[in-house]
């Protein structure tokens, strides 16, 4: 049986409401909803489902039941992948769910409304910067991957092959 650590003061929220904070966000994108539209399609405020985004506030069975509902999702969606809740099925995390979660998450969303404040042209150009850095880096990850698979192991050098 696994328990989960207590938090950290009475006010922390529970790793368990976090974990089913950042599932429902991450719905919500991938149904490229906004903050606004799942909230008013639910009857809360768009403030109150940031909370429930972020962990702050605790979703009602009944509230989760009605996001899942809007979203088009089962309810158990929002408990995929927390400790405790395992199946025997083993799902491996796609790419695009991990840019989802970055996007979801605070520094993603600070990044992106950091971006909307740009002009259009200037907006532009940060991210071609940002690919060509990517790039950058992708080929010198696969510079040094070759390198390293050239080099001859510690056994094989031992035996002169």
């Amino acid at each position: 049986m696994q328990a989960w650590p207590k938090p950290e003061t009475e006010c922390s929220p529970h790793p368990a409401d976090q974990h089913v904070g950042r599932q429902i966000a991450m719905v919500r994108v991938q149904s490229d909803a906004s903050q606004a539209q799942l909230a008013r399609s639910v009857g809360i405020s768009f403030q109150q489902l940031q909370k429930y985004e972020n962990g702050r506030n605790r979703v009602s069975a009944s509230m989760l039941y009605e996001i899942a509902t809007s979203l088009g999702v089962p309810v158990s969606r929002f408990f995929e992948g927390l400790p405790g809740n395992e199946t025997t099925r083993v799902v491996l995390p796609l790419p695009v769910d991990q840019r989802i979660e970055f996007i979801a998450s605070a520094e993603g969303r600070r990044l992106i409304e950091g971006l909307m404040q740009l002009p259009p042209r200037v907006r532009a150009r940060v991210a071609a910067v940002i690919a060509a850095l990517g790039e950058e880096l992708a080929t010198l990850d696969a510079e040094t991957n070759t390198k390293a698979s050239d080099e001859p192991t510690s056994a094989a050098r031992q035996t002169g092959c």
